[in-house]
């Protein structure tokens, strides 16, 4: 089989198998979402997303960034085949992200006061801040675990964990609102660490045991000093979304109230999941994969363009199907509260198009351990984020976030696709520019039809979805010479696609 055919092969076999299993997720999160929309109310829903950020905060900062490099070092080691190697840099990655899930969680334990009177603007919430320290020390041994099955690429375990977690947070979490109410609300925000840490424990225990000898403190030293020196690089850059992410919630907190907190949590919310399918993929398969072969140039362009037109294909109906519905969509998850939140989530949608573009090229510092680039390029586009948002909110109320999540990946697209050509000469192949082009072009205008008359974006954008749907087929049926089932409804989404004007002759 060609190359090329296989490794087309590869990246959808990975979507496919980490989509269901966010597909899965996001049916979960959608009734947990709603319970929580019903039984709190906006405020609810935006205290649960302001405790969950803080959380995220602080476990980005005691975790070191130890999760990514571990990923990076592990996938490293396997590549090599070299068992000492890889029971190496498991038992560094093992033993420092114990100490710093121990030392993460006492920090904000005796921190929470200031914690409570800085983001919150009232330290009476200590005891509440006190509790998250629990979740950032659960949070940061989770990281550790994902870490190891990414790096090993067991892909399998890995949409097993995601759904099991899901399923079991959403009963602690739940089953606490129900018994307890806003009472319960801080037990829903450490499910989700709790549940996570628990999954994976099960599934790392289930690894092939390695047979080799204890290893040296001198080669553990070895390993910790490159997890810490660029791990502390991502631990930054990753500081600098959760930050910017806090620094906004506080803002709106402040400047337009806790409802207003609500709506901005249910779009971002929304936003963060729906493309989960295609952005989780990348950090489980692509990401390792891409690892392996960073210094071969022509190979690692030609695998971040393949994994750029995969992840396009999928995300495209989806994206402009969002865009068409939206203001149902937030009815159905929410409630019609929520209907501030529509606004921000079109911009957020629009922002998302470019977000798919612009990770796997992202990916390209971090396969290339460039911690520093990938800390100044985090900071700023995140400090475009920040400042667009705290410009615009007198002007614009809570729609200015969206607005502001929009340009951010507006600045972050060409800013990274400049750092991967002085990287590796990468040049996108002229299927991925025509599949952006068209899929900016089909948002673009779903959205501004959708402003001025709902209904007719409605219709407009679920015809555009339906068509990018049937292209996805027939593209990704070329690509991967699908045979059976599949490749019979791709061989039928080619004959309606070159019916249509705008892709005639691409098949």
């Amino acid at each position: 089989m060609d190359k090329e055919v296989r490794s087309y092969r590869q990246i959808l076999r990975s979507s496919s198998i980490i989509g269901g299993a966010s597909v899965i997720n996001v049916a979960i999160g959608l009734g947990r979402t709603k319970v929580v929309a019903l039984l709190l109310g906006p405020i609810g829903v935006g205290l649960i997303g302001l405790f969950g950020n803080l959380m995220g905060t602080a476990s980005a900062v005691a975790g070191l960034g130890f999760g990514n490099v571990g990923t990076r070092q592990i996938a490293e080691a396997a590549a090599g085949g070299k068992d000492p190697e890889i029971a190496a840099a498991r038992r560094a990655l093992f033993w420092g992200t114990m100490v710093l899930a121990l030392l993460g969680g006492l920090v904000v334990w005796l921190l929470r006061r200031p914690l409570a009177r800085v983001v919150l603007g009232d330290a009476s919430h200590d005891g509440d801040v006190g509790w998250l320290a629990i979740g950032v020390a659960l949070s940061v041994a989770g990281a550790s675990q994902g870490a190891l099955l990414n790096g090993l690429r067991r892909i399998g375990d890995i949409a097993r964990c995601s759904v099991y977690g899901v399923l079991l947070s959403t009963g602690l979490g739940v089953g606490a609102l129900f018994l307890w109410g806003d009472r319960g609300l801080m037990l829903f925000v450490l499910s989700v660490p709790l549940s996570g840490f628990l999954i994976g424990h099960y599934f790392v225990t289930r690894l092939p045991r390695i047979q080799t000898p204890p290893t040296s403190l001198t080669i553990l030293a070895t390993q910790w000093n490159q997890l810490a020196r660029l791990g502390f690089a991502f631990m930054v850059a990753g500081l600098a979304g959760t930050l910017a992410q806090l620094f906004v919630r506080s803002l709106v907190h402040r400047e337009l109230g806790a409802v207003a907190l609500g709506h901005f949590q249910a779009s971002w919310a929304i936003s963060m999941t729906y493309i989960g399918f295609v952005l989780q993929a990348m950090g489980t398969d692509f990401y390792p994969r891409l690892t392996g072969v960073i210094h071969d140039h022509s190979q690692a362009n030609r695998l971040v363009n393949e994994q750029t037109e995969v992840a396009l294909l999928l995300a495209a109906p989806v994206l402009l199907g969002m865009l068409a519905l939206a203001p149902w969509i937030i009815k159905m998850l929410y409630t019609k509260s929520f209907a501030p939140a529509v606004a921000v989530f079109r911009w957020q949608v629009l922002g998302d198009v470019l977000k798919v573009a612009s990770w796997p090229l992202g990916f390209i510092l971090l396969a290339a351990g460039d911690g520093r680039m990938f800390v100044l390029t985090e900071f700023s586009v995140f400090g475009v984020f920040v400042l667009l948002t705290w410009a615009g909110i007198p002007l614009l109320g809570v729609e200015a976030t969206g607005i502001a999540f929009f340009a951010m990946y507006a600045v972050l697209l060409p800013l990274v696709y400049w750092l991967g050509q002085r990287r590796t000469g990468f040049r996108w192949l002229r299927s991925v520019w025509y599949q952006l082009s068209a899929l900016m072009l089909a948002a673009g205008f779903i959205a501004v039809l959708a402003m001025w008359r709902v209904d007719l974006g409605a219709v407009a954008g679920s015809f555009l979805a339906a068509l990018f749907g049937l292209h996805a087929l027939a593209r990704l049926s070329q690509m991967t010479v699908l045979g059976g089932r599949l490749g019979r409804f791709g061989d039928i989404a080619k004959k309606i696609i070159n019916r249509c004007a705008i892709w005639n002759g691409r098949y």
